[in-house]
C-alpha cells in the first residue's frame, strides 16, 4: 500500500476518532446545563401564562414576535451599511446568521454571490497571508541581526512562532474593544473573536446588533469589519504555515513517487540483444551474426518463427526438412532466423522414440 493512501486512511480513523471524543466531551459539559435551562424555560412560559391569563396560541404569537424582532435590534439590516456585513459574512463563510434573506431574489443572488465570492475570498487570504509570513520573515531576520545570532534566517519554527504570537494579540485586542462596546465579559469576547476568525460562526454572540449601532456607530461598524478581515489574513498566515504543511504532504509524495519512477526508466540498461518486457524485465537475449558482418537481432514478437527450433533427430524412414522452412527476415536488423518446426516435423521427430516404447511395453 501506498505510503499516501496509508496517510489518508490514518486521517480519516484520526478524524472520526476525535469526532466520537468532541461529542462525548460535549455531551458530559452541555447535556445537564440544556436540561436545566429547558426546565427553567418550561416553568417561567407556565407561570407567564397563568399571570396574563394567555392562550397557547397567543403565547406562539408573542414568541414568534420575540424571535423575529431581535434583529432589528441593532438597527436596519438591509441598509449599506448591514448589506456590508452581511456580504462579508458570506465571502468569509462566517455565516452568523443574525440576518437572512427572505425574498427569492436576495435567496437566489445569494447562492450565485456565494459561489463567486468564496473561492475569491479564499485566493485573497492566501494571498495576504502568503505576505505576513514573508513581512514576518523580514522582521524576524532584522531582529536576528540586530541580536547578533549566528544563523540569521527565518526557519519554518520561527515564523510559526511569530504567526501565532500575532494572531494572539489580535484576538486579545479585539476581546478588549468587543468586551467595552457590546457589554461582554473579556471570556466571552475572546470565545466572540475565536469563533468569527475561525469562520464557525455560531451566531449566538454577534456584534453590531445592540442599540441600534449600524445606524448610529460608524466608527464602530468599520472596526468590526476591519477587525474581522485583518484577523482573516492573519489567521490565513497560520493557516498556511501550520495546516497547508500537512494538506500538501500527498502532494509531495505522488511527486517523488514519479521523480523516482522516471529516475529508474532513465537508468535502465538495455543490453545488446536483449528483449524487454512492458515492465522492464529482461525476457530473453538473442544474438546472431548477420552475413555481412555483426548485426544483433533483437524481436519482442511472441511469434513461433522468431524462438529458437527444436532439435528434430533423424529417425527411420524419415528426412530432415529443415530446407524446406520458410526463413524468417527481420526488416531491421538484416539477420535470417530459423523459424520453429512444424506440428508434422514433430510427430515425425518423435514417431521413433514412441514405437520404440511400446515394445518395450509389450516385452
Amino acid at each position: 500500500m501506498k505510503k499516501q493512501n496509508i496517510r489518508t486512511l490514518s486521517l480519516i480513523v484520526c478524524t472520526f476518532t476525535y469526532l466520537l471524543v468532541g461529542a462525548a466531551v460535549f455531551d458530559s459539559l452541555e447535556s445537564q446545563h440544556e436540561i436545566k435551562t429547558l426546565h427553567l424555560l418550561t416553568n417561567m412560559s407556565a407561570m407567564i401564562r397563568i399571570k396574563y391569563n394567555i392562550t397557547d396560541d397567543d403565547y406562539g404569537i408573542v414568541e414568534t414576535m420575540v424571535t423575529k424582532s431581535a434583529p432589528f435590534k441593532g438597527g436596519s439590516q438591509w441598509r449599506f451599511s448591514g448589506a456590508f456585513y452581511y456580504a462579508i459574512t458570506v465571502l468569509t463563510t462566517i455565516g452568523y446568521g443574525h440576518s437572512t434573506p427572505r425574498t427569492v431574489g436576495g435567496k437566489v443572488f445569494t447562492m450565485c454571490y456565494a459561489l463567486a465570492g468564496i473561492p475569491l475570498g479564499l485566493v485573497m487570504f492566501q494571498s495576504i497571508g502568503d505576505r505576513v509570513n514573508r513581512a514576518s520573515s523580514i522582521v524576524i531576520r532584522a531582529v536576528k541581526r540586530f541580536l547578533g545570532c549566528g544563523s540569521q534566517e527565518a526557519s519554518e519554527l520561527d515564523l510559526i512562532c511569530a504567526v501565532v504570537t500575532l494572531s494572539v494579540l489580535v484576538i486579545a485586542g479585539g476581546a478588549a474593544a468587543f468586551s467595552r462596546e457590546e457589554g461582554w465579559t473579556y471570556f466571552d469576547s475572546v470565545y466572540y473573536c475565536f469563533i468569527t476568525l475561525t469562520t464557525i460562526g455560531f451566531g449566538d454572540m454577534v456584534a453590531l446588533q445592540q442599540d441600534n449601532a449600524l445606524n448610529t456607530r460608524p466608527d464602530y461598524v468599520a472596526f468590526a469589519l476591519v477587525f474581522i478581515l485583518f484577523g482573516l489574513a492573519v489567521v490565513a498566515a497560520s493557516l498556511n504555515l501550520l495546516v497547508l504543511r500537512f494538506v500538501t504532504m500527498n502532494t509531495e509524495d505522488e511527486k517523488r513517487d514519479e521523480a523516482e519512477a522516471l529516475q529508474a526508466a532513465q537508468e535502465t540498461v538495455r543490453l545488446e540483444g536483449d528483449v524487454i518486457t512492458a515492465n522492464g524485465s529482461t525476457l530473453m537475449r538473442r544474438e546472431q551474426q548477420a552475413s555481412d558482418g555483426d548485426v544483433t537481432s533483437v524481436c519482442s514478437c511472441r511469434c513461433h518463427s522468431c524462438w529458437p527450433p527444436l532439435p528434430l533427430p533423424i529417425g527411420r524412414g524419415s528426412r530432415r526438412r529443415r530446407s524446406s522452412r520458410r526463413t524468417h527476415l527481420l526488416s531491421r536488423s538484416g539477420t535470417v532466423e530459423t523459424p520453429s518446426p512444424t506440428v508434422e516435423e514433430i510427430i515425425t521427430a518423435f514417431r521413433p522414440r514412441m514405437a520404440g516404447g511400446a515394445k518395450r511395453g509389450s516385452v
